[in-house]
């Protein structure tokens, strides 16, 4: 447990770099505009005071312990913190009763409970009727799905955030803050450092705000200074620091598209090793994942197509993997997707169909729906022949009636042609002996 100031510690010249750099307010706060930005509504539960009991969810190092410390420094009641790997049942229970004997003098008690999904069922009842009573406003930290983690009577009564991992612009405001800042970070030191080496770092730490500033620490305690003093945080220290090769990359620039292209078109040129060496080149350099999952969803459409209908199946379900693991444990999920899409029969009919009812839909006369394919459901539109010459397709043999589905001006314009790669070979037979039962005079006789 700990009261008082919390950014005491937080100052001192021998913690780490990420601690004495913690947002001390909401305006040094970088990130989760979505939850902070001016006018959200948590930012307006802190700034007026009116806190209720919530779970911050979030992945490492996004701010979750910062910002319960925010919270500290603006509210007006007690503010007690507790770690559920440190605490059991006998520490709850104290703190319970401090917490109830404060309210019968009219203050509320504010506990925050770092990990709160290491606390087991019992442990979490513990809390419950505290809760309900108002003699706390419990702030859980978890990096787990409360839905899973957390007992349901404790989650009703918590309003849950979720918190995103920071993106690399976000941490390299952090980082270049932290190098300017003569009081608590490292501006002291005469750090010179390009802002490619900071993405590189941002890209690194992968989200994680902590891993990120204690990189660059490290690296600029790794540095040999120059005749004037100046540390320069250069490749070959990063790397050193690192202990890894630190690949060329900037997730905004041409780089970040060069290789999205080259794992894109050697998967459409069905080279399953040379999509697995791009895909490896960007993991390894720090892209998104989730961003390469999508690209893959998007292939799987536009280059596989009904060649093989299981690619799309493959692909979603290498960025749900992604989205549930994350780095680095998905990197061989995103390979079996790459692999797969690039062995894959090849077919762009889908991706040439849409595009072409795409052109016409913009180019063309936009003409009504044609009144046997509209829906009839008042009085008024029967009357106005809405649904009149409607052939119910299940009532016909073979489940095809004779009747156009396209406007008058659209009329035997075929966009989906498909090939006979793979699977798509199947539905070009199947598409044509449909349109061969069409022409048939009265197909609905057989």
């Amino acid at each position: 447990m700990q009261q008082g100031s919390l950014f005491e510690d937080n100052r001192k010249a021998n913690s780490p770099l990420a601690d004495r750099m913690r947002p001390r307010h909401l305006d040094e706060f970088v990130g989760q505009q979505h939850l902070l930005g001016k006018g959200r509504a948590l930012r307006k539960l802190i700034e007026s005071d009116s806190i209720t009991s919530m779970i911050l969810w979030g992945p490492p190092g996004v701010g979750k312990t910062t910002l319960a410390m925010i919270i500290a420094e603006m509210t007006h009641a007690h503010f007690e913190t507790f770690s559920a790997v440190l605490s059991g049942i006998k520490e709850i229970k104290q703190v319970m009763k401090e917490a109830e004997e404060r309210r019968r003098y009219g203050r509320r008690t504010l506990l925050f409970i770092d990990e709160i999904h290491r606390f087991n069922k019992s442990q979490q009842d513990a809390f419950l009727p505290y809760v309900e009573k108002g003699d706390i406003i419990l702030i859980g930290a978890t990096t787990e799905n409360p839905s899973f983690e957390l007992n349901s009577a404790l989650l009703s009564r918590s309003k849950v955030f979720v918190m995103n991992p920071l993106t690399p612009e976000d941490l390299v405001i952090l980082l270049k803050r932290a190098v300017a800042d003569k009081e608590r970070g490292l501006g002291a030191l005469q750090i010179q450092v390009e802002d490619d080496i900071l993405y590189q770092i941002a890209n690194f730490a992968n989200g994680d705000a902590r891993i990120a500033l204690n990189t660059l620490e490290l690296a600029a305690l790794s540095c040999r200074p120059d005749e004037d003093g100046t540390l320069r945080i250069t490749q070959p220290v990063l790397e050193d620091v690192m202990q890894k090769k630190t690949l060329l990359y900037d997730k905004k620039g041409e780089e970040h598209y060069n290789l999205i292209s080259a794992l894109h078109k050697s998967m459409r040129n069905s080279d399953s090793d040379a999509a697995v060496y791009w895909l490896a080149r960007m993991l390894e350099a720090g892209e998104d994942p989730l961003y390469i999952a999508r690209r893959m969803v998007r292939f799987a459409s536009e280059d596989v197509g009904l060649a093989d209908p299981r690619a799309l199946e493959q692909a979603v379900a290498a960025y749900q993997a992604a989205h549930f693991i994350g780095m680095p444990e998905c990197s061989v999920n995103l390979a079996q997707a790459a692999v797969y899409l690039a062995l894959a029969p090849k077919s762009n009919a889908l991706y040439v169909g849409y595009n072409a009812a795409r052109k016409d839909a913009i180019d063309t006369i936009a003409e009504p729906v044609p009144l046997h394919i509209r829906n009839a459901p008042t009085a008024l539109m029967r009357q106005l022949g809405y649904g009149e010459g409607y052939k119910y397709a299940h009532d016909f043999e073979n489940k095809i009636a004779d009747m156009d589905c396209l406007p008058d001006n659209l009329k035997g314009r075929q966009y989906y042609l498909p090939t006979d790669q793979g699977m798509e070979k199947k539905f070009r037979e199947r598409k044509n002996y449909l349109q061969r039962l069409k022409k048939l005079k009265g197909p609905d006789k057989g």
